[in-house]
């Protein structure tokens, strides 16, 4: 009789278990909302746009675990391609929240990186320029304010290594033909201040 309990004790723990990690799985690798980011630099944004090279600017929340990763795959541009491109980093600070609030670690971690500037988007107002909805979002324009590139430059939540929107970025700043020049982002949302992966997703903590 015991052992008929704790088999079936076993059975339910191990599909606990297993339903867990789908659901993390599936966390893990769901993007963020698709949005049409504009062709051309909006008129609206008061972000300062280079006119003798590319402009790339990030988007990210402030508390978002996943965007330590997109953080850590920008320093990486940064070291091959810092005299290439204007690069800027746009934290979110919503209506009512301090620099307490937006101070964090991550904030730090982007200005840590040489030739990135740090700063910060009161109520979302760039964001919505741009129409950028999810933390992680980068946009690439050209210096005569052409889109190029739009997207995450990591393959899924908190995920460190080669992917798809980094090597297409290095790439059109080599001045070669990116396979690809728009690619999912996976962070949290932009549209909430306490989104879902503020609050410590497994997913997005490496």
């Amino acid at each position: 009789m015991k052992k008929s309990i704790l088999l079936l004790l076993t059975s339910v723990w191990l599909a606990a278990v297993s339903l867990g990690t789908g659901v993390l799985i599936v966390y893990e690798y769901t993007p963020g909302l698709a949005t049409n980011i504009p062709s051309n630099w909006p008129s609206q944004s008061k972000i300062s746009h280079a006119t003798d090279r590319p402009t790339l600017i990030m988007f990210a929340h402030p508390d978002c675990p996943c965007s330590r990763a997109s953080i850590g795959e920008l320093a990486v541009l940064m070291t091959h391609c810092q005299n290439q491109v204007k690069a800027h980093v746009v934290f979110l600070q919503p209506k009512g929240y301090g620099k307490d609030w937006l101070h964090t670690d991550l904030w730090q971690s982007a200005e840590a990186i040489p030739g990135v500037l740090v700063q910060a988007d009161e109520e979302g107002n760039e964001a919505r320029h741009f129409e950028a909805t999810t933390s992680g979002q980068v946009v690439l324009y050209d210096a005569l304010g052409k889109l190029l590139f739009s997207g995450g430059i990591t393959s899924s939540r908190g995920h460190y290594g080669d992917n798809a929107g980094l090597s297409a970025i290095m790439k059109i700043l080599h001045h070669e033909s990116a396979e690809t020049v728009k690619t999912p982002v996976f962070g949290c949302s932009l549209l909430d201040p306490m989104s879902d992966c503020t609050i410590g997703s497994a997913a997005c903590i490496r």
